[in-house]
């Protein structure tokens, strides 16, 4: 890629001056990647550091609530009722059910419990005993977070009222790319329901998913796309794609880890209040390459076996790599 001089004048700005910014163009991002590795992590570590506690990672606990049978056509999920990944439907888990596991995330370590439920979006039948798993979370300690699909007029306001504390709604991939990977629904479909999470004052949890087969440019494009919203996600996970078989991304390329560690590090530099969360993929990574993340800027993780439906690295693996890097959990 050619830079013009207003790009290539970004790629080494003080801390500073990238926290400072408002709005970042995808060439601006883009000329972040293209920078020699060691000098974006560098610049990524700096702007970490200015926000954040060099060494201490947030941990969350994910549970599938609800699983399959959904009737989006997300090529990476298994969960979508109009692939054959072997997954078995499962009916939303009795509240005693998510209280003891909700429990057991507290007792190994983690700090916020999140639900997921595969929907298009939740009828309001569906939101109600939603809302009791999150009132009864919460008299548990733990912060609150569901994933519950596209919301519709005044159900952000009812997540509210129980006492959410952050929803989680990805916009999974660049606006340019959208439509090779989901057409049941729009970015902007994704985008509308974030901005009912906002008005009802809950905290937002929004990333996206690379190894899609998507460009660097697309990569660019989805971080200035987070990082351009009104107010940045307060989370920000970043996930690499899980080849499902049975899904039509199954036979995606895989991404290079160096280029996994840039996207970090990118988030990192265009949102620096934001906590960027290694999500789905851990379980194929080294100890090493999430070291690199975690220098990199990462600064949250999903912790537990599982993550919906696919593994996730076991406590015990994070425990150990949390002692050997000298980390502690928020």
């Amino acid at each position: 890629m050619t830079m013009t001089s207003t790009a290539a004048a970004t790629c080494h700005p003080h801390p500073a001056a990238s926290t400072a910014r408002k709005r970042w163009s995808v060439a601006e991002v883009e000329a972040l990647f293209e920078q020699p590795f060691f000098d974006l992590v560098f610049q990524a570590q700096q702007v970490h550091r200015a926000h954040f506690d060099a060494n201490a990672i947030q941990r969350s606990t994910l549970l599938s609530i609800k699983t399959g049978g959904c009737s989006e056509d997300c090529g990476y999920c298994s969960q979508s009722a109009r692939y054959n990944t072997g997954l078995e439907r499962e009916q939303l888990l009795p509240i005693a059910e998510v209280l003891e596991n909700a429990r057991a995330a507290k007792a190994k370590g983690a700090s916020r419990f999140c639900m997921g439920a595969a929907w298009r979006g939740p009828k309001d039948k569906d939101l109600e005993p939603v809302l009791e798993m999150v009132r009864e979370v919460k008299k548990l300690g733990l912060q609150t977070c569901v994933t519950l699909g596209m919301l519709k007029e005044g159900q952000a306001e009812q997540l509210a009222d129980a006492g959410l504390d952050y929803y989680n709604h990805n916009i999974d991939t660049a606006p340019e790319f959208y439509g090779q990977v989901i057409t049941t629904h729009t970015m902007q479909d994704r985008l509308n329901t974030i901005d009912k999470v906002r008005g009802a004052g809950i905290n937002v949890c929004s990333g996206g998913i690379v190894g899609m087969g998507e460009s660097r440019a697309a990569r660019a494009s989805l971080l200035a796309q987070l990082a351009n919203m009104p107010t940045p996600p307060e989370s920000v996970p970043i996930n690499n794609l899980v080849q499902i078989p049975g899904t039509p991304l199954a036979g995606a390329g895989a991404l290079d880890p160096f280029e996994f560690v840039r996207t970090i590090a990118a988030a990192r530099i265009t949102m620096p209040t934001s906590y960027v969360r290694l999500s789905a993929g851990r379980q194929q990574m080294s100890d090493e390459l999430q070291a690199l993340c975690f220098m990199a800027g990462a600064n949250s993780m999903f912790y537990g076996e599982r993550l919906l439906t696919t593994d996730n690295p076991g406590a015990d693996r994070d425990d150990s790599l949390f002692a050997r890097l000298g980390l502690s959990a928020i």
